[in-house]
């Protein structure tokens, strides 16, 4: 009996390992550019910033203005900020729409489509908008919310992005290193 439960131990851990995606074989298109993008290969200079996203997410279009002010304050320090959207097609109407969005909000970064959700089942993410920062070795330096008010950005406490990014920027971990995301809920498929 003891021999049994180990084989299927063992078989159930080969599975899991074998479906198991890394970031080497996530490639996702990019809506504005229309090219396709491998992840790892963006996880560069001080570090990848994700942020899953969606038009249809209300949370996201009042995080819209805090969004252009981080990526405007960090990247021309060696962070690269892309969104990401887990609720959308690679279909021509999906992408005009997301292309028009980068147009008009002036966030100007690269808009995957994760449209298999591979990056999204990657890191488990739950929440949009829900951010991922990535260190240049490919270790997990902050997940969750941008900071603690998403409905009301002038009573912001608490910028959680900003002091993880300000952290690595003078050598310390960030803290903390997670904070629970708030928003819409990521539709699965």
């Amino acid at each position: 009996m003891k021999k049994l439960n180990i084989l299927i131990l063992i078989l159930l851990f080969a599975t899991y390992s074998l479906s198991a995606q890394s970031l080497e074989t996530i490639n996702l298109t990019d809506a504005v550019t229309g090219k396709v993008i491998n992840i790892q290969s963006q996880v560069k200079g001080k570090g990848l910033i994700l942020i899953f996203h969606s038009l249809a997410c209300p949370f996201a279009k009042m995080y819209e203005s805090r969004l252009v002010a981080l990526r405007t304050k960090y990247q021309s320090q060696g962070f690269t900020f892309i969104l990401v959207n887990p609720e959308v097609s690679t279909n021509e109407d999906d992408k005009t729409a997301m292309r028009n969005y980068i147009d008009q909000s002036d966030i100007n970064t690269p808009y995957l489509i994760d449209e298999k959700q591979a990056l999204t089942k990657h890191f488990n993410v739950t929440k949009i908008p829900e951010v991922i920062f990535l260190s240049p070795e490919g270790k997990v330096n902050y997940r969750g919310a941008l900071d603690n008010n998403p409905q009301a950005e002038t009573a912001v406490s608490a910028h959680y992005l900003d002091r993880a990014i300000d952290s690595i920027l003078k050598g310390e971990a960030p803290t903390p290193e997670q904070a629970r995301a708030v928003g819409c809920n990521v539709k699965t498929y």
